[in-house]
């Protein structure tokens, strides 16, 4: 997967906004997101569309002067596929070095290796329904550490089977954190059910975001 030409000290940035932390181990704190643009994966589920191009070329020192007008120390880095811009490396790198506590959201088909040691890795593992699950970066669950999280969006019962025996192929849950995430709209007593048929000792997590504001609300 070949990343976007970027410019030195740059981010093209699809939008920055300071919100309610929906999924992860950090749901419900306050967050600054920093949306970047371009993806190379179209997932069934995609609720981000319009951060597949949209967006601008900002410095570096514009993008931390935004963040701390919220006066808020937790910042995620999202997307799209924030990994895509070479660049995204030394931000994150820059903020941990000004004190924020840094979370990046990735696809989980881009190399993590080169990502600051101190940065929160929340990693998805693509399940059948998103269509990308042939995208999978395997390598890098050898690099996750207790630091990291993984997540699973899960549309139906054989995401939910991928889901589960990839946990026990990788011992998933002796690495980090695992969360099970259904797809916006399933039957969430599916899920919950399964989990617990199978004492699955993972966490399962609801978009908060979403059920705070309209769905397809943008900039929360």
């Amino acid at each position: 997967m070949n990343k976007i030409p970027g410019k030195k000290g740059q981010l093209r940035i699809n939008e920055i906004f300071y919100s309610i932390q929906g999924e992860s181990g950090f749901a419900g704190l306050p967050c600054v997101f920093v949306r970047l643009t371009y993806c190379n994966l179209r997932c069934s589920y995609c609720d981000t569309e319009y951060a597949f191009f949209e967006g601008d070329w900002m410095p570096f020192s514009a993008i931390v002067d935004q963040i701390k007008k919220y006066n808020c120390n937790l910042v995620e880095i999202t997307g799209g596929e924030p990994l895509l811009q070479k660049e995204a490396l030394s931000f994150m790198t820059l903020l941990c070095d000004d004190g924020f506590d840094v979370l990046l959201e990735t696809g989980g088909h881009m190399d993590i290796s080169a990502v600051d040691a101190r940065v929160r890795r929340i990693m998805d593992i693509k399940c059948p329904s998103s269509g990308e699950s042939d995208k999978i970066h395997y390598e890098n669950i050898g690099r996750l550490t207790n630091n990291d999280q993984v997540k699973f969006v899960v549309g139906n019962r054989a995401d939910y089977l991928f889901a589960k025996e990839t946990i026990k192929a990788y011992d998933l849950t002796t690495v980090c954190p695992v969360l099970l995430s259904p797809v916006f709209g399933i039957k969430l007593t599916d899920l919950a059910g399964w989990i617990l048929e199978d004492h699955l000792p993972v966490r399962m997590q609801l978009q908060m975001h979403k059920y705070i504001w309209p769905p397809d609300t943008r900039g929360v």
